[in-house]
This record gives C-alpha cells, sequence and structure tokens, in this order.
C-alpha cells in the first residue's frame, strides 16, 4: 500500500505501509544474505575517514581497536585521544558513525577534534570513536551487513561486531566517563528507505512519524539532565533551526521534553547513548535534507552541540 505526505520542511514523499494483504514472514539467512549482496559501495571509508585520521596522527594519540572481519585491511577502527590525558580529569567520549549513513556525525566529530578541542583539553580528556560502522560509511546504511541496526546492538555479546568490538575498547580501558556525545541524523530515508527495509525484515508494521525539520537531541529516561539538554539546543540554534513538534505535539513519536528535546529509555533500547553511566549524555539529530542547511552547517551544528554540552558542564563544575 503506497501512501503520500508532506514533510515537515514542505517535500512531498511516497513511503509504502505493510497490510494484511501483503504480509510476510520475516527474514531468515538467506533473505538477509540476498540483501547483502544489493548493497553497493558508494563512497571510500579509506579516502574520507581513514586519511583525516592519519592527518590526526602529530596532534593526537591514533590507535586501532579492531577492524570488521568482513575485511579487515578494507575496515579497520580506529580510537583517537588526546595527548594530554590525565588520570585526575574527567573523560567526554565523542562517537560518530554508529549509523554509517548518517554522514555529519562523522565528521562533525572530526571538525570537533581539528578546530575546537584545545579549547577544553585543559580541563578534559577527550576520546572519539569517529566512525563506528565502515562498512555502513560506504554503503550509506543504516543496518550493518548483516542487516542488524548497531544503535539497538549495544550489550554484552553483541551480534553487532561493530558494537561487540567498541564495548570491548571501552570496557578496556576501564574510564570514569564525565560525557557521551553521540553524533546522529535523521533523514528523509529513514522513512523513504530504512522504515520500508524494517518492515520487510521483521514482517511488521512500524508506526509512521515525520521526520523531524531541524535539530533536536535525545536524552535518556535513566538520567534526564533537561538544563544540560537545553544549553546543546541553545548553543545549536546560533547555528541551525530547532525542530518544531508535529501536529501532536510529538518528535518521531515521542512526546518533547522541552524545545528540541525527547528521552528514551536507551539502556533498554541499547542505544549508543545508554552503554555507560555517564552523568552527561545526549544523542544529537542533525536533518541534513532540509533546504535550510548544507553539509557545512549539519557539520557545524554537531560541533555547537558538543560545545554547548562542554560550556554547561565547565560552567557548573
Amino acid at each position: 500500500m503506497l501512501c503520500s505526505y508532506h514533510n515537515s520542511a514542505g517535500t512531498y514523499r511516497t513511503y509504502k505501509i505493510m497490510t494484511n494483504e501483503n504480509a510476510m514472514t520475516p527474514w531468515g539467512q538467506n533473505e538477509k544474505e540476498k540483501w547483502f549482496k544489493e548493497q553497493t559501495i558508494k563512497r571510500s571509508y579509506q579516502d574520507e575517514v581513514v586519511s583525516k585520521i592519519n592527518k590526526f596522527k602529530n596532534d593526537f594519540h591514533i590507535s586501532q581497536y579492531g577492524a570488521l572481519s568482513l575485511n579487515t585491511l578494507k575496515y579497520p577502527l580506529f580510537m583517537i585521544k588526546t595527548k594530554n590525558f590525565d588520570p585526575s580529569k574527567k573523560t567526554i567520549l565523542i562517537t560518530g558513525g554508529v549509523h554509517g549513513y548518517e554522514t555529519s556525525g562523522v565528521h562533525g566529530a572530526f571538525l570537533f577534534m581539528e578546530k575546537y578541542v584545545t579549547k577544553y583539553e585543559n580541563v578534559f580528556n577527550f576520546i572519539c570513536i569517529p566512525c563506528v560502522s565502515p562498512w555502513a560509511y560506504e554503503t550509506i546504511n543504516r543496518w550493518n551487513n548483516l542487516a542488524i541496526d548497531p544503535n539497538r546492538s549495544f550489550y554484552k555479546n553483541s551480534p553487532a561486531e561493530e558494537c561487540k568490538l567498541f564495548l570491548n575498547l571501552m570496557s578496556s580501558l576501564q574510564l570514569d566517563l564525565l560525557a557521551h556525545f553521540d553524533l546522529h541524523e535523521t533523514t528523509d530515508t529513514d522513512n523513504t528507505v530504512f522504515r520500508i527495509a524494517l518492515e520487510k525484515r521483521d514482517a511488521k508494521n512500524k508506526e509512521f512519524s515525520e521526520i523531524p525539520d531541524g535539530f533536536y537531541v535525545v536524552g535518556s529516561t535513566h538520567n534526564i539532565q533537561k538544563e544540560f539538554q537545553k544549553a546543546i539546543i541553545d548553543s545549536v540554534r546560533k547555528i541551525t533551526h530547532i525542530a518544531p513538534p508535529d501536529e501532536k505535539g510529538n518528535l518521531i513519536g515521542t512526546s518533547i521534553e522541552n524545545e528540541g528535546v525527547v528521552n528514551y529509555d536507551m539502556k533498554k533500547l541499547f542505544l549508543c547513548g545508554g552503554f555507560s553511566d555517564a552523568p552527561y549524555s545526549t544523542t544529537t539529530e542533525v536533518y541534513p535534507d532540509s533546504p535550510k542547511v548544507t553539509d557545512e552547517i549539519c557539520n557545524q551544528a554537531q560541533v555547537a552541540a558538543i560545545c554547548g554540552g562542554l560550556d554547561y558542564i565547565k560552567g557548573i563544575a
């Protein structure tokens, strides 16, 4: 069944809804392998990500914490760490590319580390994982190569290799994280591509919600930090617009905590933003398909989110 709508940016979109007439069975291994073979390389992780990491070697400690078994040479995984790492200082974690298709998460993380981290590294230690899911980055996918959503898979013995390697790294570092900024995007393809694929994979209808036109953040119901999230929103609004609520007063089907802020049970959903007990945690969501933004604005919005959060934490420390 085909349905159409105007998203909050005024763009006309068509999407599919499963009905009883076209009900299917969940994907098995054959269907997942078929899906994998249909995916194509659309950009280069080596050229766009690894090459940038290599340029940081003089300014940061760079270490490889694993590689995807799909192709260990093509998909190494890297951690960037500030050189003046001091056990007496609190540590800030920045992650990008958990969903590989969310471009500004990766390049916003790079931009912060390249041009803004020096403003804060006298107060905090920084660890940055700029691209958690390199195969998904290359194929511009929400899922990994096994048709698993990494951002629902951050738990012990995860079936998503990207998550397992990340969690092993974090466990080995034994850090007391003060804050975690997990950088994401919400795109039109969430409805036009990935929602449809999810319905097919699971053979279940997925409730439709509009893609918000603008920036918003997701906090944790386990640790609601209203002023911290507000500081992020206030910082980002200097760069780009904040997502308004839909006609039901929601964002992505969730009631609003504050302007541009919703809260999820991050631990129950096994989201990256819920893997730790950091006192301050936020998941950013940029809308790159808005006619009001450019790629550079999206990257700068991610940076503004980090800076706004850090300025708040510094102010109350």
